[in-house]
């Protein structure tokens, strides 16, 4: 497994070592759902906050934003990621490189749970993502959330527009996890939680709400 997350993290670093700088640039084109995410958070003043795959950053300013009071966490496996998350978040938030499959919260950040963990077009690059589902499940406080969105598998769009589409992702090892709901409702029945599936226009994305 650590021989797995090596492997996965490097390749990470060497797919945004070139794209850091005009990530949020150009992903406003296509990620969406995620302001969304961030409107429906419901995060109180006090609340824990944690983003697995916090990428640039960009999401946990803007949850910060959105959200005023809140403590914010931030985890992703790559460093050249964490590098201009660092740069735009400062201090402000509690930034760590690890693993979303089995990162161990105490270590990393001094608190064993999070009210609400956020994955936002992170499990669609996460080899093991069922695993980062379930420990992200398992890291909430009682009453937390955890919100999810990715692309789905747009089947209203145009055929040459989904062709296209899904080319391009596959070109950043990037997967649509179409089997996400049927997860989010397995884990809910096994463990008792809430669970919400939503479908983005065209099918584009879905949003996951799994509640403790």
């Amino acid at each position: 497994m650590a021989s797995q997350a090596h492997d996965h993290a490097g390749l990470m670093d060497a797919i945004y070592r070139w794209q850091r700088p005009i990530y949020d640039l150009t992903r406003k084109y296509y990620l969406f759902g995620r302001d969304r995410l961030i409107r429906e958070l419901d995060a109180q003043p006090g609340m824990a906050v944690l983003e697995l795959g916090c990428g640039t950053g960009r999401n946990l300013e803007l949850i910060a934003q959105a959200w005023p009071g809140v403590e914010g966490y931030g985890l992703d496996i790559s460093n050249e990621m964490l590098k201009s998350a660092r740069r735009r978040l400062g201090d402000r938030f509690s930034l760590a490189q690890g693993d979303a499959t089995h990162f161990d919260p105490a270590a990393l950040f001094g608190r064993e749970a999070f009210d609400r963990i956020v994955l936002s077009y992170a499990v669609s690059m996460i080899p093991d993502w069922r695993g980062a589902i379930a420990h992200a499940a398992a890291s909430l406080t009682p009453g937390g959330a955890l919100h999810i969105v990715d692309f789905g598998d747009g089947g209203r769009l145009p055929g040459p527009a989904r062709r296209l589409l899904l080319g391009w992702l596959a070109r950043f090892h990037v997967k649509p996890r179409l089997e996400l709901p049927a997860l989010a409702r397995h884990l809910a029945h096994a463990h008792g939680l809430h669970v919400e599936v939503i479908d983005g226009p065209l099918r584009y994305y879905q949003l996951v709400r799994l509640t403790r």
